[in-house]
């Protein structure tokens, strides 16, 4: 049997993450060592997600892996975002891990970014669930017993009533035509809390619904910020969260 390559998961709390790790947890040719989240240096909540720290050790502890957090500051330029992630990943790689997991779908952008930025260190990118049907990977997660709460949505794509909800058929079926079922192009992200990954379900009561919108940056190019803000008319739409309140 060959050894399994060392790999590090880039884990964000979501459902993609959650079936990704599921199937590569299951793939013999890699031994996942710990579990990488950015989180907001600021509100110490994982970036986009908005979930509180607290629920992210409590999800890495219920998995039995190691968590990795990486701190940056809110709305970081790429520079920014690139220098951290190098300087983590390099330190990583001493422990003889030279693979990064996503959960990543289908933005073919995104892939050749991560994968870009990986080779520069000795990296490799691998993507568990990539080029799945969303329709499909959304069914396999659920027939596996996987839970998973709305903690985010874009109002550019879903209003105020979406958020907070557990995904179930009644969710999927409820969603606009031009909405991804897995949220892939950012519509939603999520909170996922049971599964069969998870030793025990996470505990956590629904806090408030708040809507926050994102200010434009004053000197510098919206493009050039880690967060996907590219669109001309990105800062025109802000975000509800629903607030996870540890138990």
């Amino acid at each position: 049997m060959p050894t399994p390559k060392k790999a590090l998961f880039s884990w964000s709390s979501g459902k993609d993450s959650a079936l990704a790790l599921y199937k590569i947890l299951q793939n013999p040719d890699y031994k996942i060592e710990c579990l990488l989240t950015s989180v907001n240096q600021q509100f110490q909540r994982i970036s986009m997600h908005g979930v509180r720290v607290e629920l992210l050790e409590e999800q890495a502890k219920s998995i039995g892996l190691p968590l990795k957090i990486l701190q940056v500051p809110e709305m970081p330029t790429m520079e920014v975002y690139e220098n951290v992630m190098t300087e983590t990943l390099t330190e990583i790689k001493k422990q003889g891990i030279t693979h990064s997991v996503f959960g990543d779908i289908f933005l073919e952008d995104l892939r050749k970014y991560r994968e870009d930025q990986l080779a520069k260190i000795g990296f490799e990118g691998v993507f568990p669930i990539w080029k799945i049907p969303t329709k499909d990977l959304i069914q396999e997660f659920i027939s596996l017993g996987f839970k998973t709460i709305v903690v985010c949505v874009n109002e550019r794509y879903l209003d105020k009533s979406f958020v907070g909800r557990i995904i179930d058929q009644d969710f999927i079926n409820d969603l606009p035509e031009n909405v991804d079922v897995c949220g892939e192009n950012g519509e939603f992200h999520t909170f996922a809390f049971d599964g069969p990954i998870f030793s025990k379900p996470i505990d956590f009561e629904i806090g408030e619904i708040v809507y926050r919108k994102y200010e434009k940056p004053k000197n510098e190019d919206s493009s050039d910020t880690a967060c996907d803000t590219s669109a001309s008319d990105a800062f025109d739409y802000g975000f509800w969260y629903c607030d996870l309140i540890p138990k």
